[in-house]
Protein backbone atom coordinates (compact mmCIF):
# COMPACT_ATOMS: atom_id res chain seq x y z
CA UNK A 1 0.00 0.00 0.00
CA UNK A 2 1.70 3.44 -0.57
CA UNK A 3 1.46 6.22 1.49
CA UNK A 4 -1.06 8.34 2.10
CA UNK A 5 -0.50 11.95 2.77
CA UNK A 6 -2.91 13.88 4.51
CA UNK A 7 -2.99 17.77 5.08
CA UNK A 8 -5.10 18.89 8.05
CA UNK A 9 -6.17 23.07 8.29
CA UNK A 10 -7.50 24.41 11.05
CA UNK A 11 -8.24 27.92 9.42
CA UNK A 12 -7.95 31.23 11.49
CA UNK A 13 -7.90 34.38 10.17
CA UNK A 14 -4.60 35.94 12.86
CA UNK A 15 -3.14 32.20 12.55
CA UNK A 16 -4.27 29.04 10.58
CA UNK A 17 -2.98 26.01 11.60
CA UNK A 18 -1.55 23.33 9.07
CA UNK A 19 0.14 20.20 9.13
CA UNK A 20 0.87 16.89 7.42
CA UNK A 21 0.92 13.45 8.40
CA UNK A 22 1.70 10.52 6.39
CA UNK A 23 0.30 7.24 6.85
CA UNK A 24 2.11 4.03 5.49
CA UNK A 25 0.03 0.91 7.26
CA UNK A 26 1.79 1.35 10.14
CA UNK A 27 -0.52 1.29 13.58
CA UNK A 28 0.34 5.21 13.58
CA UNK A 29 0.77 8.24 11.88
CA UNK A 30 3.83 10.34 11.17
CA UNK A 31 4.21 14.03 11.32
CA UNK A 32 5.85 15.62 8.11
CA UNK A 33 5.18 19.10 9.04
CA UNK A 34 2.96 21.16 11.32
CA UNK A 35 2.85 24.96 11.72
CA UNK A 36 1.19 28.23 11.98
CA UNK A 37 0.64 30.61 9.16
CA UNK A 38 0.47 34.00 11.17
CA UNK A 39 -0.92 37.18 9.35
CA UNK A 40 -1.05 40.95 11.39
CA UNK A 41 -3.75 42.69 12.37
CA UNK A 42 -2.23 45.85 11.27
CA UNK A 43 -2.95 44.53 7.36
CA UNK A 44 -5.70 44.38 5.14
CA UNK A 45 -8.08 41.61 5.00
CA UNK A 46 -7.35 40.81 1.08
CA UNK A 47 -3.46 40.95 1.94
CA UNK A 48 -3.94 38.49 5.12
CA UNK A 49 -6.38 36.23 3.15
CA UNK A 50 -3.13 35.96 0.09
CA UNK A 51 -0.86 35.00 3.02
CA UNK A 52 -3.13 32.36 4.14
CA UNK A 53 -3.51 31.23 0.05
CA UNK A 54 0.31 31.36 -0.41
CA UNK A 55 1.32 29.60 2.73
CA UNK A 56 -0.80 26.81 2.00
CA UNK A 57 0.32 26.72 -2.00
CA UNK A 58 3.68 26.18 -0.83
CA UNK A 59 2.99 23.36 1.82
CA UNK A 60 1.26 21.37 -0.79
CA UNK A 61 4.22 22.14 -3.35
CA UNK A 62 6.87 20.75 -0.86
CA UNK A 63 4.74 17.80 0.57
CA UNK A 64 2.41 16.53 -2.09
CA UNK A 65 -0.80 15.77 -0.05
CA UNK A 66 -3.47 13.56 -1.54
CA UNK A 67 -5.99 14.61 0.56
CA UNK A 68 -7.11 17.53 2.88
CA UNK A 69 -9.03 18.20 5.91
CA UNK A 70 -10.47 21.58 6.85
CA UNK A 71 -12.69 22.31 10.00
CA UNK A 72 -15.89 22.66 8.91
CA UNK A 73 -17.36 26.25 9.92
CA UNK A 74 -19.18 26.53 13.02
CA UNK A 75 -20.85 29.85 14.54
CA UNK A 76 -22.95 30.77 17.63
CA UNK A 77 -24.97 33.99 16.55
CA UNK A 78 -23.96 35.49 19.30
CA UNK A 79 -20.31 35.85 17.59
CA UNK A 80 -21.10 36.42 13.83
CA UNK A 81 -17.88 38.41 13.13
CA UNK A 82 -15.41 35.93 14.10
CA UNK A 83 -17.24 33.43 12.25
CA UNK A 84 -17.88 35.51 8.95
CA UNK A 85 -14.05 35.98 9.45
CA UNK A 86 -13.33 32.73 9.75
CA UNK A 87 -15.08 31.48 6.56
CA UNK A 88 -13.35 34.33 4.17
CA UNK A 89 -10.35 31.98 5.97
CA UNK A 90 -12.02 28.40 4.94
CA UNK A 91 -13.29 30.00 1.52
CA UNK A 92 -9.26 30.44 0.55
CA UNK A 93 -8.51 27.12 2.12
CA UNK A 94 -11.02 25.35 0.03
CA UNK A 95 -10.56 27.55 -3.06
CA UNK A 96 -6.79 26.93 -2.95
CA UNK A 97 -7.68 23.03 -2.50
CA UNK A 98 -9.65 23.18 -5.54
CA UNK A 99 -6.57 24.92 -7.75
CA UNK A 100 -4.58 22.26 -6.76
CA UNK A 101 -6.86 19.53 -7.37
CA UNK A 102 -6.97 18.25 -3.95
CA UNK A 103 -9.62 16.45 -2.62
CA UNK A 104 -11.32 17.92 0.62
CA UNK A 105 -13.39 16.93 3.60
CA UNK A 106 -14.78 18.80 6.17
CA UNK A 107 -15.48 18.02 9.53
CA UNK A 108 -17.34 19.63 12.51
CA UNK A 109 -15.10 20.80 15.48
CA UNK A 110 -16.52 18.07 18.23
CA UNK A 111 -16.51 15.14 15.31
CA UNK A 112 -12.84 16.05 14.94
CA UNK A 113 -12.27 16.28 18.95
CA UNK A 114 -14.43 13.10 18.80
CA UNK A 115 -12.08 11.00 17.25
CA UNK A 116 -8.95 11.84 18.73
CA UNK A 117 -9.76 12.56 22.10
CA UNK A 118 -13.02 9.98 22.54
CA UNK A 119 -15.22 13.43 24.19
CA UNK A 120 -16.86 15.99 21.54
CA UNK A 121 -16.01 18.69 23.65
CA UNK A 122 -12.65 18.07 24.64
CA UNK A 123 -10.31 21.16 25.49
CA UNK A 124 -7.23 22.23 23.03
CA UNK A 125 -5.10 20.95 25.80
CA UNK A 126 -6.39 17.82 25.87
CA UNK A 127 -6.65 17.33 21.76
CA UNK A 128 -2.75 19.20 21.63
CA UNK A 129 -1.75 16.26 24.42
CA UNK A 130 -3.52 13.36 22.50
CA UNK A 131 -1.97 14.50 19.04
CA UNK A 132 1.57 14.71 20.87
CA UNK A 133 1.18 11.26 22.25
CA UNK A 134 0.02 9.56 18.88
CA UNK A 135 2.26 11.57 16.87
CA UNK A 136 5.20 10.65 19.43
CA UNK A 137 6.45 14.16 19.67
CA UNK A 138 8.21 16.54 22.30
CA UNK A 139 6.10 19.30 23.91
CA UNK A 140 7.30 22.14 22.34
CA UNK A 141 6.81 20.39 19.21
CA UNK A 142 2.47 20.91 19.52
CA UNK A 143 1.31 24.51 19.31
CA UNK A 144 -2.27 24.93 20.96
Amino acid sequence: MAPLRILGVDPGLHRTGDGVIEINGGPDPRLIEARLIRTLRTETLPRRLAKVAQGLKALIAQHGPDLMVVEDLYSHYKTPKPAILMGHVRGVVLSTAALTDIPVFSYLPTRIKQAVVGQGHASKAQVARLVQMRLNLKEAQVPA
